[in-house]
């Protein structure tokens, strides 16, 4: 029996939120909100992962109807909004999500028509295609570091080559960094086989317990790492994690895990603390509920981080931590080889914090120097030779320049009585060449 996948995802980013309400639509009344918030009562006691707790938050909505906090919603958009605001305030859970699809509710009363969801799974694959299934970039930083931004999971079945090109991608690189500072979650599945590529294929090695409800019944499921993969395995190599407070769900159970088998070390903020598995339920005609169904937990000490998020192992700005996981990266690497120090020591003035030359500081340093020169246009400093090859040059630490798109050789500014005098070419390889100035 093929087993059921249930995305783990962020509201905000779903295509289930409510549409705007047609022009034609009837006013809802006083005895359909009723019936509304009637319905959704008891389809969050059915499902719900709390029962108690499902029978608290649906008392809350009904008092909160007799005292007239849906006077105002006339239309079903509008309800949706309000009840889902609700949910989540009386539940403190960011996965409860309430919206109107009459299609979709049709399609699960009729126990999904082939057809029908043949076409809706073909619509959400379209879709997927737009977003390449999640992998916004792929690229190698200094250092032979590979470099991962994953903007959600998707379902792994279709997202399958997709996943297998960005891993054999990056099976090459000296250490990898995933960025889910802004993953807003999905399908458990996807970070499996991502996660299975950190680990040998040879033992066992769990990487996520989780219990459902499934049509009454409890369903109990592990994920474990798989033991045939699409590209080489990163065993042994460093990992780190991005975070940020918009991290969510699978995103946070993939920086979790990891930090929990010490695989990977997490840089950036706490994230948003949803670690719930959902399904999607029928609430009447019109309407549905995006519910939290179960409870995953860790293949450590059995815990999660429902409501309290995932703290990272270094603290900082969401912004700030890709430049900090790069240093991290590089300074372990080095400190595994030391041949690699060289490379630590190179790239360190690129990760510092640039500093602001004032005018003055840049108009000192225009000038022409043997066989090129360096102008000011626009605040920039522009650097040409043989009189039509032009690159920025920007400021690095101290009296360095960094030149554009290169990344072998460097610039320092040479200073004598406090004039610049020189434009010192450096070498990776510690080789200089210096470049008089001429006016």
């Amino acid at each position: 029996m093929k087993n059921k996948r249930w995305p783990l995802i962020l509201i905000a980013t779903t295509l289930w939120l409510a549409p705007a309400a047609a022009a034609d639509e009837a006013p809802l009344s006083a005895a359909d909100k009723r019936a509304v918030v009637q319905q959704l009562g008891q389809t969050l006691e059915a499902n719900y992962v709390y029962p108690d707790k499902a029978k608290t938050i649906a008392a809350t909505l009904r008092r909160n109807l007799d005292a007239g906090d849906y006077d105002a919603a006339h239309d079903r958009p509008t309800l949706a909004s309000e009840l889902t605001d609700d949910l989540i305030a009386a539940s403190g859970d960011l996965h409860f999500a309430v919206g109107v699809d009459p299609e979709w509710v049709a399609d699960y009363a009729a126990k999904q028509d082939p057809a029908r969801a043949a076409a809706r799974r073909e619509a959400e694959r379209r879709e997927e295609l737009r977003k390449n299934f999640g992998f916004a970039a792929l690229r190698y930083l200094d250092g032979n570091i590979a470099y991962v931004d994953l903007t959600h999971f998707a379902d792994p079945e279709p997202g399958y080559d997709a996943a297998a090109a960005a891993m054999r991608f990056i099976e090459n690189g000296d250490a990898v960094i995933y960025d889910l500072r802004y993953n807003n979650g999905g399908y458990l599945e996807m970070a499996q086989l991502l996660a299975s590529q950190l680990f040998p294929g040879d033992k066992d090695q769990e990487l996520f317990d989780y219990y459902y409800t499934l049509d009454g019944r409890r369903v109990e499921r592990g994920q474990w790492v798989l033991p045939a993969l699409p590209a080489k395995r990163l065993t042994g190599k460093p990992v780190y994690v991005l975070t940020g407070s918009t991290s969510f769900s699978a995103a946070e159970w993939f920086a979790y895990t990891l930090k929990k088998l010490g695989r990977a070390t997490l840089v950036g903020e706490r994230t948003a603390g949803g670690a719930h598995p959902v399904d999607r339920k029928p609430v009447g005609t019109d309407f549905f509920v995006q519910v939290p169904i179960g409870q995953i937990r860790d293949p450590v000490d059995r815990g999660d981080f429902e409501g309290q998020g995932v703290t990272p192992d270094h603290q900082v700005p969401s912004a700030d931590a890709l430049t900090v996981a790069h240093r991290l990266a590089l300074a372990d690497l080095a400190k595994a080889d030391p041949a690699k120090q060289a490379d630590a020591d190179w790239f360190a003035p690129m990760l510092a914090s640039r500093p602001q030359p004032t005018t003055a500081a840049l108009k000192a340093i225009a000038g022409r120097y043997e066989g090129r020169r360096i102008d000011l246009i626009d605040g920039k400093l522009l650097y040409t030779w043989r009189e039509r090859l032009r690159l920025t040059l920007a400021p690095l630490a101290g009296d360095l320049l960094e030149l554009e798109g290169v990344r072998d050789f460097r610039f320092r500014i040479m200073r004598k009585g406090g004039k610049v005098v020189a434009l010192e070419r450096i070498d990776r390889d510690g080789t200089t060449l210096t470049y008089a100035r001429l006016d």
